[in-house]
């Protein structure tokens, strides 16, 4: 049967069991019958067996293999080459920057995790595959695309070993992986965006004119957005590591207005682009993070 998943910090059995009845497809056509969960042109009426994949709880019953589970007392379904799968690419970023946490109840960069986790994780029960790329100023670990939950396990696994540093240079990761990426497929960038949106946005581009379907997960800290409500606080600037006292009301209004500016500067460039753009915080209930790229 599907394996347990209470032994991963970033997926326990209680959130996959919330994540259970999202969908996520892509508006893009994917490379070598990568259409989605799904049935597909490329492959017409054929019912020509394919491959074996894990059998995960919604499954319908009839589609286990019963000589299989003889052989081996494992329970797994037949797929064929009508339901071909999208494969995901999940980007998470990983500089110093995602530690950052104030009004949050976990730091972005454990929010990126618990994100990341919970998509493969959607991707893979509803028969498709993902990938994870950690990113900084450049691709810094990748594994194997998961089609299975228990192939996930390096990832989930690779997730709970991150500690976050260095510097981000999204133009220059994204750019990278446009060329580690082949054919085209789902990407999925998690990251604080903290740097120009003007570089990210030609990063992004870069993805996209590569036929990749793309989403851009913004994913910062409450107090990032809102700033809290008076007093002295200490702002450290984590990639450089510089520090300074500031008075929340002497620059609440400049603040409030850049940060609006900013966000408006990379939701209307991804929509320029052809790209999703999807803003959470770290408060943001996974399930409806997830439903907005669903919906999208």
């Amino acid at each position: 049967m599907a394996e347990k998943l209470d032994t991963y910090k970033f997926l326990p059995s209680k959130m996959a069991d919330h994540l259970r009845d999202l969908k996520i497809s892509v508006n893009k056509r994917m490379d070598s019958g990568l259409q989605g969960g799904h049935s597909s042109s490329t492959f017409g009426a054929s019912v020509e067996f394919a491959e074996y994949r894990e059998y995960m709880q919604g499954d319908p019953i009839e589609r286990i293999d019963w000589n299989v589970y003889a052989r081996t007392d494992k329970y797994v379904i037949r797929r064929f080459h009508d339901e071909v799968s999208i494969r995901a690419n999940i980007l998470l970023d990983t500089s110093e920057s995602m530690a950052f946490q104030n009004g949050g109840p976990v730091s972005k960069m454990d929010y990126g995790c618990q994100l990341a986790a919970a998509l493969m994780f959607v991707m893979i029960h509803q028969g498709d595959s993902a990938s994870l790329i950690t990113i900084d100023d450049d691709l810094r670990k990748t594994y194997e695309p998961a089609s299975t939950l228990g192939g996930m396990r390096p990832m989930l696994e690779g997730l709970e070993e991150i500690v976050p540093k260095g510097t981000s240079d999204l133009e220059k990761s994204l750019s990278k992986a446009t060329e580690f990426i082949k054919g085209r497929s789902m990407v999925v960038i998690i990251s604080d965006l903290l740097q120009d949106p003007r570089e990210t946005l030609r990063g992004i581009g870069s993805l996209v004119y590569a036929g990749h379907d793309v989403t851009l997960f913004h994913v910062l800290d409450p107090v990032e957005i809102r700033l809290p409500n008076a007093g002295l606080i200490e702002v450290e600037f984590l990639e450089t590591h510089k520090k300074m006292n500031v008075d929340v009301d002497d620059f609440r209004d400049l603040y409030l207005q850049r940060i609006r500016q900013y966000l408006d500067d990379l939701r209307i460039g991804c929509a320029n682009e052809g790209a999703n753009y999807i803003l959470v915080d770290t408060s943001t209930d996974l399930h409806d993070a997830l439903l907005k790229r669903a919906t999208s």
